[in-house]
């Protein structure tokens, strides 16, 4: 059976957008211009308390960056989503988001009530403006991936943001393997050097997908994954 696309739409420069992916749909984002960073948290949409797990997704496929093949856990040890397609190569799941105070020293104040549409956006901000919209507030506020960043570690320790790690075109795609709300936000990266305010735009499009056959890479990636799929299929009995 052909996939069938279901909705496209275009995400603005710091803009927000949230939505339930239902179980089998697949979100596939892409880059429009180049150098965009979309933030990302993930909840059960029927057990908002069941949400996106980032040491668990670490630890139990052994990474410290996300791409195709890999999954999302949730603190169940569910699979919300699983990575299917990816020509970006390296998503960064552990630096975090920006949030007012941070920006306002970054980039300067840009209130909404001078610039309007020009004022400047924060993550953590953009997070619960669209949790507020499905019922959650800030204890909902987890840790989130960073789809199209990159951030690489020195033997010092030392986290760089890695530039140009994401072109125009570039994509990844998302397979819900739970009906999964889904809150994205277009904000600049916490860790982006760039001292200008220049967030990007993402273009969004969700179709619907097979089911996830006994060979699918997500799920024989790792020993884990094939337990962690166990578990998500059971939920559906």
């Amino acid at each position: 059976m052909p996939e069938v696309l279901l909705w496209e739409e275009t995400v603005q420069p710091g803009a927000t957008w949230s939505h339930v992916l239902k179980r089998g749909t697949i979100l596939r984002m892409t880059d429009i211009e180049g150098g965009v960073n979309v933030g990302a948290i993930f909840h059960n949409f029927e057990c908002p308390a069941e949400r996106f797990n980032m040491p668990d997704t670490l630890k139990a496929q052994h990474i410290a960056r996300l791409t195709s093949g890999n999954v999302l856990y949730s603190d169940m040890g569910r699979i919300l989503c699983s990575i299917v397609e990816d020509t970006v190569g390296w998503h960064d799941p552990i630096g975090g988001s920006s949030n007012a105070e941070t920006v306002k020293a970054k980039y300067g104040e840009a209130r909404y009530q001078e610039h309007r549409n020009g004022s400047h956006k924060n993550a953590h901000t953009s997070f619960l403006i669209e949790l507020e919209k499905w019922g959650l507030g800030p204890r909902d506020v987890t840790p989130n991936v960073n789809f199209f960043s990159r951030l690489d570690v020195a033997d010092d320790g030392s986290i760089s943001f890695h530039p140009k790690n994401s072109r125009p075109g570039a994509y990844v795609e998302l397979r819900a393997e739970m009906n999964v709300l889904t809150i994205l936000n277009t904000c600049q990266h916490p860790l982006d050097p760039s001292p200008n305010y220049n967030p990007k735009p993402v273009r969004l499009a969700i179709r619907r997908g097979p089911a996830p056959a006994a060979d699918d890479l997500c799920r024989v990636s790792c020993p884990e994954n094939g337990r962690g799929f166990t578990l998500t299929e059971r939920y559906f009995l």
